[in-house]
């Protein structure tokens, strides 16, 4: 075995020696470990410290974890590789900055815009709920039992943002203290990236690579996942690791089904949607169905400001895009500029939509209805028969989501119950996730044997799973760590 258990570093102190870890890598999994979110891995080899993705943990019974004490002191950390801009991923990097990090953040260019994005909304969102919950608790005359205060500020938001440098795909990049590190197209979202962390020189070279998120091949608008053929160790993701996705093929059907039921119905259709990659995705599927007809010619709502600007950015980086994606653009039929496609960039704008009396459909954020401007849709159509909430992504245990995808007969929202009246629909191969199949021929794509594979970000049940089918396919060494757990990397 390649790996020795050890207890994680309990003390945060600047001038706490690593001396012990000289000659070998150690990992300690800060997240995502056993749960899907809060992605976060600290590598230290000497006295180099490196974080790998600093992510927002989104599962109900875990966001506690966001308001932890990092377990080493930002200020000690060299630098941080982010291999993309989802929330999960880079939510939790303004708290870092805000409490010393002052490294670079190493990511490609897309990331490094979309991720900006990302933070300031959170950061807006997260006052604007402080501020929610205090009027509420006083209108209830309640007393909180924890601070009401953001977890960070767009100003914490905007200094972590001026840290990034950007990466090219294949580029190999000096970080910090001999660490090297290579970005390879994950297929997961615009820049996505997996990420190989070299250590060491010649024979004595070690290598660990991140999956970070992976994608898929042959969907729509992005460039097909481009593994990396060698390491020495593998963290990989697992939140698909025990099911297959559906045909593609079903996608548009599917769609055009609901869409065309819910018109017949006289409601609306609300589709809670990330802002990256699943509302661009939906909008091509749309683009599609309207182009030839096989659905009612209705506005289409984006009701994302998020959602808005990141489609913005995609429309700057077209290299990054697949041919037939490219082939739209050159013949002017990009599904960004759908006709009846409505951004909804203002509060009055979104208001205005639940005024309007015939059928619309409504892409909104956030996905897992945690928060966001899905959350005024849903009050407006969730009880109404006639109307559908339309799922097209992964929904976290304990999330607004997760209840409703369950079939909750009644939920909370805004502090007020209402029953869940509306057909409640869901289209699973929407996912930019891998499944198990892709995550088997993403790992097939190793020419040898990883000395050992973690198996990360898959709820407990899925990443066990997962695991035992590397184990069996493959033949290779796999476990799954535990929270906090930090192992040596001979």
């Amino acid at each position: 075995m390649g790996s020795k258990s050890q207890e994680p570093e309990s003390s945060g102190h600047r001038g706490a020696k690593s001396a012990e870890y000289r000659g070998a890598m150690r990992l300690s999994f800060l997240g995502a470990a056993r749960s899907v979110t809060g992605s976060r891995f600290l590598l230290e080899t000497g006295e180099t410290r490196v974080l790998v993705d600093c992510g927002l943990s989104q599962e109900r019974d875990m966001q506690s974890k966001n308001w932890q004490p990092f377990p080493v002191a930002p200020d000690r950390i060299d630098a941080v590789l982010l291999t993309h801009a989802h929330l999960d991923h880079c939510g939790l990097l303004p708290r870092l900055v805000a409490e010393g990090f002052k490294g670079s953040i190493y990511a490609t260019a897309p990331t490094a815009e979309i991720a900006k994005i990302v933070m300031l909304d959170s950061a807006r969102l997260q006052t604007e709920d402080v501020e929610q919950k205090r009027k509420r608790h006083q209108k209830e005359n309640r007393v909180s039992p924890h601070p009401l205060a953001p977890l960070y500020t767009e100003k914490d938001a905007e200094a972590a943002a001026s840290l990034f440098r950007a990466v090219s795909y294949g580029e190999t990049v000096p970080v910090a203290g001999g660490l090297e590190a290579e970005f390879f197209e994950a297929g997961h979202i615009l820049g996505s990236a997996s990420i190989r962390v070299r250590a060491g020189q010649n024979g004595a070279a070690r290598t660990v690579l991140f999956s970070g998120d992976i994608g898929r091949w042959d969907r729509p608008i992005l460039r097909d996942p481009d593994p990396c053929d060698q390491t020495d160790y593998l963290l990989m993701e697992s939140t698909y690791g025990d099911s297959l996705h559906g045909d593609e093929a079903e996608i548009g059907k599917s769609l055009q089904s609901i869409i065309t039921r819910t018109v017949s119905a006289g409601g609306n259709v609300i589709i809670p949607s990330f802002a990256i990659e699943r509302s661009q995705e939906v909008l091509y599927y749309l683009s599609a169905l309207l182009e030839t007809d096989r659905i009612p010619h209705l506005l289409v709502f984006l009701d994302s400001p998020m959602a808005t600007k990141v489609t913005d950015i995609y429309r700057r980086y077209p290299e990054f895009f697949d041919q037939e994606m490219r082939d739209l653009i050159s013949q002017n039929r990009s599904p960004f500029d759908l006709r009846g496609l409505v951004m909804a960039r203002r509060v009055e704008d979104s208001k205005s939509i639940n005024r309007i009396s015939g059928s619309v459909i409504v892409i909104a954020g956030a996905g897992m209805c945690t928060g966001g401007r899905i959350k005024h849709h849903l009050m407006h159509n969730i009880a109404r028969p006639e109307s559908t909430i339309l799922f097209v992504g992964y929904q976290a245990e304990g999330t607004l989501g997760r209840q409703i995808v369950e079939g909750a007969r009644q939920v909370r929202i805004f502090g007020e119950s209402i029953p869940v009246k509306a057909r409640v629909a869901r289209i699973e191969g929407f996912s930019g996730h891998a499944d198990r199949a892709e995550l088997l021929r993403w790992a097939s794509c190793l020419k040898s044997k990883p000395r050992q594979a973690f198996v990360i970000h898959g709820e407990p049940k899925v990443a066990e799973h997962f695991c035992a089918t590397l184990v069996e396919t493959k033949g290779w060494h796999a476990v799954v760590p535990s929270p906090g757990q930090a192992v040596e990397l001979a």
